[in-house]
């Protein structure tokens, strides 16, 4: 069994429409228009045990909705969502038992206490035993070194520090599940990093099954071999991130730095740009290696340098929205 399975999963929102102008502001006292808007349309997937899938889409386009629905927190309009084969809105207690939900802008740490008082409220909100919990805090001052700041109030605490204090809030109880909705959003490169490591270890140490919605291309790149994409409400990708790209972008890029300003054209190989001694050439990655091309060139002019560019993460996925609009 899955230890995530969505089926057909809606969630429709009804809004007024307001009309413009006084008279509309008028119409608008005695009748109101309700409109249907579609946030998430009928979506199927399965998440296996410890797989790390980045949910990523354009803004607007259904994640968090998802993400909410999937982790109990809204009521899908229609459809189903399983945990470990659990309904949430059934089986509230038992699920939220074993999911941990980090959501970047919102914090459930209290900002009254101390960043070790939060924990203890945590373990008692969790009715975590203690010898779990202090299990639990050696792993995360491991992984994340929290003992640093452990006693500094957690409104004082850097956006950095925050984000790490939240994420050892939702593992204290030993999830099998973790929700992290833009993690790294608004942190510099070592804050990430930690974000990144702790989401490596956890999934590698605990077999945690990570859902992560990011804009971060980085963490989908280091972190995510599946990628499920959504767009206007719907799936419109799901698979291993390399077969998107082998789809989208099945070519590579070949730089080479002649010894002179001379170059060689290859039948296999389009010339993109030559500039000084420098070329690039692109190719299909199915029809030549790049060894090939760089021995075949290198047989007839001196070649200093070569450098092979792969299809940026960031192009693919622009294609793939844009294919579904």
């Amino acid at each position: 069994m899955p230890v995530i399975k969505v089926e057909h999963l809606s969630k429709t929102y009804t809004i007024a429409k307001k009309e413009q102008g006084l008279k509309g502001a008028l119409k608008n006292l005695f009748r109101r228009e309700k409109v249907r808007i579609p946030a998430v349309d009928d979506i199927s997937f399965a998440i296996e045990e410890g797989e790390i899938v980045a949910f990523i889409g354009p803004n607007g386009a259904g994640k968090s909705t998802t993400v909410k629905m999937m982790s109990g927190i809204l009521t899908p309009t229609s459809g189903h969502v399983y945990i470990h084969g659990l309904d949430p809105q059934v089986s509230r207690i038992e699920v939220v038992q074993r999911l941990g939900v980090v959501f970047g802008q919102r914090t459930q740490l209290n900002w009254d206490l101390r960043l070790g008082e939060s924990f203890e409220l945590m373990k008692h909100i969790y009715q975590i035993e203690q010898a779990t919990f202090d299990e639990n805090m050696r792993t995360m001052d491991e992984i994340l070194g929290i003992r640093k700041f452990i006693d500094i109030p957690v409104r004082q605490l850097s956006l950095g520090q925050r984000m790490r204090g939240d994420l050892v809030a939702a593992m204290l109880h030993s999830p099998s599940v973790l929700f992290l909705d833009e993690p790294t959003i608004g942190l510099d490169v070592d804050g990430k990093y930690a974000i990144r490591k702790f989401i490596q270890a956890i999934n590698r140490r605990k077999k945690t099954t990570v859902i992560l919605t990011t804009h971060d291309l980085g963490d989908i790149q280091e972190l995510c071999e599946r990628l499920i994409i959504i767009n206007n409400g719907k799936i419109i990708e799901d698979g291993p991130l390399n077969a998107l790209v082998d789809r989208i972008a099945p070519y590579k890029n070949l730089v080479v730095e002649y010894l002179d300003e001379q170059y060689v054209q290859h039948p296999q190989a389009t010339l993109l740009s030559h500039e000084g001694n420098t070329a690039t050439y692109r190719f299909q990655k199915d029809i030549v290696t790049a060894a090939k091309l760089i021995h075949d060139i290198s047989e007839q002019k001196t070649v200093k340098d070569v450098a092979i560019q792969e299809a940026k993460i960031e192009d693919i996925i622009r294609i793939a929205y844009r294919e579904a609009d």
